[in-house]
Order: structure tokens, then sequence, then C-alpha cells
């Protein structure tokens, strides 16, 4: 009951606080009263709860508030959580129904697009289905690239040769792959080729055949790079390609952001699909999904006195 009710019974309070009911606790026994629909839900709630707890999660307020927010939507929460996106060294799971939906699109798709504010693992999720069908024999090699756009800083400025000049634009897919297979063996796959980590410009000219491709920060590349990488795909592959269109860092010189422009141009294709990420799937400190709603606030304010 302390798992399930937290500390000083700070998680009972926290569901009691997000429904319109008065819940009772005696003993082992929870006693919920209010509207029937309200009542309902909680109490399948905390079934859910229940569940999860048994199969070894741990609860947290952050996890619970999540799981509150998929309860209201109707979603199951031991149905998110409970999959695992990568079993092994470092288990990864969906923490949100959007990004299970994510995980869903991927795994039902040759190509998938999300777009999302910072913190909602587009990137990490991507990478972690590509080590699962790596370690699954469904791919022979993973290849990881990011276009080298500078954000505010020039390359020239940064010391060594080219490869050395674009490598802090590539280290935060580093640091993922040695998280979820740990430094050595990332490494040893590095050394092989069966993972290749490249700025975006490498790919011009190849066919990626049985390969699982993830294409991050796409919000950075033009229209004619985004259309470079995704003619790349070969027999056996797929791509996920993701990015966040609040963050472009492309010179105005070079045009339009390949990733605004591809949903209009790709709209009638099979087999490829478009998955929408909001504040609401941010599982970073909760200030950061304070942040991108700040941020969504103003630009809606800015937009909205602009067309006055």
């Amino acid at each position: 009951m302390v798992s399930l009710l937290g500390q000083r019974d700070e998680l009972l309070r926290l569901i009691e606080s997000a429904f319109p009911v008065d819940i009772h606790v005696r003993g082992n026994e929870i006693t919920v009263v209010g509207d029937a629909i309200d009542a309902d839900r909680v109490g399948h709630l905390f079934e859910e709860l229940v569940m999860l707890l048994e199969r070894g999660h741990r609860l947290d307020r952050e996890g619970v508030t999540r799981m509150i927010e998929m309860t209201k939507d109707d979603v199951r929460p031991t149905e998110v959580v409970g999959t695992a996106v990568l079993e092994g060294r470092k288990t990864v799971r969906p923490k949100t129904s959007g990004q299970k939906r994510y995980v869903d699109a991927v795994d039902h798709h040759t190509v998938t697009f999300v777009i999302g504010p910072a913190g909602t693992g587009k990137t990490y999720l991507a990478m972690a289905r590509a080590v699962q069908a790596l370690q699954g024999g469904d791919v022979r090699r993973i290849i990881l690239t990011r276009p080298a756009v500078e954000a505010g800083e020039r390359l020239g400025f940064l010391p060594g040769d080219m490869i050395a000049k674009v490598d802090p634009y590539l280290r935060p897919l580093y640091d993922a792959l040695y998280d979820m297979l740990g430094p050595e063996a990332a490494q040893r796959l590095m050394e092989r080729g069966t993972i290749e980590v490249a700025p975006l410009a490498y790919m011009r000219g190849r066919t990626l055949n049985d390969s699982f491709i993830v294409l991050d920060e796409a919000q950075n590349t033009t229209p004619e790079q985004m259309k470079m990488f995704l003619t790349r795909l070969g027999f056996g592959s797929k791509a996920v390609i993701t990015g966040d269109v609040t963050q472009i860092d492309l010179p105005e010189a070079r045009g339009r952001s390949g990733l605004l422009s591809v949903r209009e141009i790709l709209d009638a294709v099979d087999d490829l699909t478009f998955v929408e990420l909001g504040g609401s799937d941010v599982v970073r400190h909760r200030i950061v999904q304070d942040i991108v709603d700040a941020y969504d606030r103003h630009e809606a304010r800015s937009n909205a006195e602009g067309e006055r």
C-alpha cells in the first residue's frame, strides 16, 4: 500500500486532486466515492497501478501524473509502460500514450516521421528500436545520421579535420548508444561497421539495404537533402526521421526546412506515416514541459497579434 499510495499518501493525494472524487483507504481496501464515470476511471487506474507494481514497476509522482492523463484519455497505462522497446542491458519503455503510438507506428511502417519538442524521446526511442531490430536479426546494421548545421556557432572555429569538426554534432547519438549497449560493445559494433554514425552529407550516392536508419534533427535538412536521404532507402530497411520544427537552425539563404515541406509532398505515399508528439509527452525534468508549454503559448499569442 505504501508503494501504491506513496510516502505520506503523496500519490493518493495526486490522484484525488485529478478527479472530482473522494478516496477512502482502510487497511487494504480503497473506496472511491463520486460520479459513476469518474469513480470507475479511478477504480481502473488503481487496478492498473497494482498490476504495474506486481510486475516490478516503481511508481513515482511524474509517472503517476502521466498515467492519470492516460486514464482520462481512456488509455490503459499497463499497455503503454508495459511495452518494451528494448530489452537487455537497459530496458526502454514508452512513458506516455504518444510515445506508445510512436513506437507502434515505427513497427508498422517502413518510414516514420516523428515531430515534437525537446524531451519527448523522439531520438532515444528510435535508437532503442534500432538496437532491438539489430539484436533480433531484423536488420544487419544501424545507421544514425544528422545534418551538421551550426546553431549560432561556426564549424570553422572547431579544431581538427572535418571528421573532428562534425563529431560534436553526432555526440548525442553516441551518448544514447553507450547508454543502451555500454561503451565497449557500442565501440566494437562501430569499429565493425555494424553501427555507423555519420553526418547526413555522407549518405549521398549510397543505397542502404537491410538497415535501420535514423535521421535526427531533420528540421535542419533542406528539401534537397530530405529527398536525397529518403531515396537512399534500400530493400529490407526501415527509416525513422525525427525533428522539432520550432528549432530550425538553417541559414535563411539555404531555404525552407525539408521537414516542413515533406508532409504535403508525401501525404499520399503508402507505408509512410507522421506522428506528432506534444508537451504532454515530455519525459525530462518537469520544468522542461513547463518551458515547452510557455513557448507554445508565446508563439500562439505572437501569431494572433500578427494576424491582427
